[in-house]
């Protein structure tokens, strides 16, 4: 029996009923309807639940859907999704950059705390970084960077590669709670965690209670690593590439639509993604595809389709936010939006080489609404990461403020995840993705937007330590496009290209 996953109406109720509680409208009366007439909780991690619904059951989740989405909202003013009312709401939304770049190295000297060839970066992977950082409780960005050199491609193979080892040591522990994924970690040595996971050296009775994620074990646990494998957290930034490759920067959320069509294979999306790529088939149009029965439209989807906004507007978090939000609004709302606009932002100021981490977080808060929960979630991340030397303790306190709230691929929690991370490690990259990963919920996509971030600021593949860019074989496996078997040499040559272009 096929369940196809995040689209069953029976199983969005029950999140669309959780995401109502969460956006500031009345649920209960709907759930109260739900639950007399039988109708099921939503799946806690999986997709979709194992047994399909009554008919009955089904045309009731429908209608439930449409009622719930016609609520309003009390925090509507507060986190909107139209980009002119999110520009009125920050106060130090950065300057545009200037028109001009130059397309030379793009090199500077390396910021305090990125990543080197060995030495304190590696030392900093064990040990806590206790850094000593303001909250950027909404201090400006730095200034936009008029004229900022376009990062030469080794910066940028650098991010392709910093994405994908972040995605990679994500990938086996992907669903897992977070007491899994410090129990299996510590029985093979690896906590704090410094390296790949791995199966060997397991108890039979602690790999049989928290298993690694099946679809991932094959080919990311450090015995089976052979090149990148595909996974969503790569297929987004490459079909961004050909986004910008076919339409330039001023493309459309509708151009999006269409080489999603084109391009991505409907089994390769998820969450939010499936269903507007469903509202798309049925004939619905952006931003609506976001909307209509899609509960996971504040979820994390977004953010990770961030990177390439960033990487091609280097000194520029306003037109790279931009993008994001153009690019993001085909399937998600508010803090949804919102995280891939931070996410953009963060990028961005990475991209120019000329700002420490702390900048790059301060830059990505100012295209945020300050009133938001995805700002309020991040500021204190931050002020948790500068105040406790214990990484585990930052990751605690994070689980004890949002997991009672949020699903675990909510952009809310996990976006806070990743500023903790980057924040505690000083942007050091391999602490920066091994505290991203061991913090739990979508373990994958925060140790890939970590992973972009921390090696744009180390500033090369050889600032990355080998035993990170060694197993991937300068080789990524996906099904978009002609990317198949790339090399992150190539993705850059190309991702520089676009990043030249006006």
């Amino acid at each position: 029996m096929l369940r196809l996953t995040w689209v069953q109406p029976e199983d969005l109720l029950g999140h669309e009923l959780r995401q109502a509680a969460q956006d500031g409208r009345e649920p209960k009366a709907v759930a109260a309807r739900w639950r007399a007439a039988g109708g099921p909780e939503a799946p806690a991690r999986a997709g979709a639940s194992p047994e399909p619904a009554s008919r009955y059951l089904r045309l009731l989740a429908e209608d439930l859907l449409d009622e719930l989405a016609e609520l309003p909202s009390s925090l509507a003013e507060a986190e909107p999704t139209d980009l002119a009312a999110i520009r009125a709401l920050c106060p130090n939304w950065p300057a545009a950059a200037g028109a001009s770049r130059t397309t030379g190295s793009g090199r500077s000297d390396r910021v305090t705390g990125a990543a080197g060839t060995g030495g304190p970066a590696e030392a900093a992977a064990s040990g806590p970084a206790a850094p000593s950082v303001p909250a950027a409780s909404g201090s400006a960005a730095p200034p936009a960077s008029a004229g900022a050199p376009v990062p030469d491609p080794e910066r940028l193979e650098a991010a392709w590669l910093g994405r994908a080892v972040g995605c990679l040591l994500g990938k086996p522990v992907e669903k897992l709670p977070l007491d899994g994924i410090r129990r299996l970690a510590r029985a093979t040595g690896n906590w704090p965690l410094t390296t790949w996971f791995t199966a060997r050296g397991v108890p039979d009775d602690l790999a049989a209670k928290y298993p690694w994620n099946r679809r991932s074990a094959a080919t990311s646990l450090a015995e089976n690593i052979d090149g990148m494998p595909e996974d969503d957290d790569l297929n987004y930034p490459l079909l961004n590439l050909l986004l910008l490759r076919r339409h330039g920067k001023g493309f459309t959320t509708a151009d999006v639509a269409r080489l999603w069509l084109d391009e991505l294979p409907a089994g390769r999306a998820f969450t939010a993604e499936r269903v507007a790529y469903r509202n798309l088939l049925l004939g619905i149009d952006p931003p609506r595809t976001a909307r209509h029965r899609n509960p996971f439209r504040e979820w994390i989807g977004a953010l990770i389709r961030a990177d390439v906004h960033g990487w091609t507007n280097p000194g520029d978090p306003a037109a790279a936010a931009g993008q994001a939000h153009r690019d993001a609004t085909l399937t998600h709302t508010a803090n949804g939006v919102h995280a891939a606009m931070f996410a953009a932002a963060v990028i961005a100021t990475a991209a120019s080489g000329a700002h420490d981490v702390h900048a790059c977080l301060a830059s990505g808060l100012t295209v945020v609404p300050p009133g938001s929960r995805l700002a309020r979630a991040v500021r204190h991340a931050i002020e948790l990461a500068a105040v406790h030397e214990d990484f585990d303790t930052v990751v605690d306190e994070l689980h004890a403020a949002h997991a009672a709230t949020y699903h675990w691929v909510h952009a809310v929690p996990n976006t806070a995840l990743i500023a903790a991370a980057l924040t505690h490690a000083n942007g050091d990259f391999t602490g920066s993705v091994c505290r991203a990963v061991s913090g739990g919920w979508d373990t994958d996509s925060n140790g890939a937007t970590a992973g972009s971030v921390a090696a744009l600021l180390a500033g090369s593949p050889a600032a990355l330590p080998e035993r990170w860019t060694a197993p991937l074989k300068n080789r990524l496996a996906t099904s978009v496009g002609d990317f198949d078997g790339s090399g992150f040499d190539a993705l850059a040559r190309f991702t520089h290209q676009e990043a030249s272009r006006p």
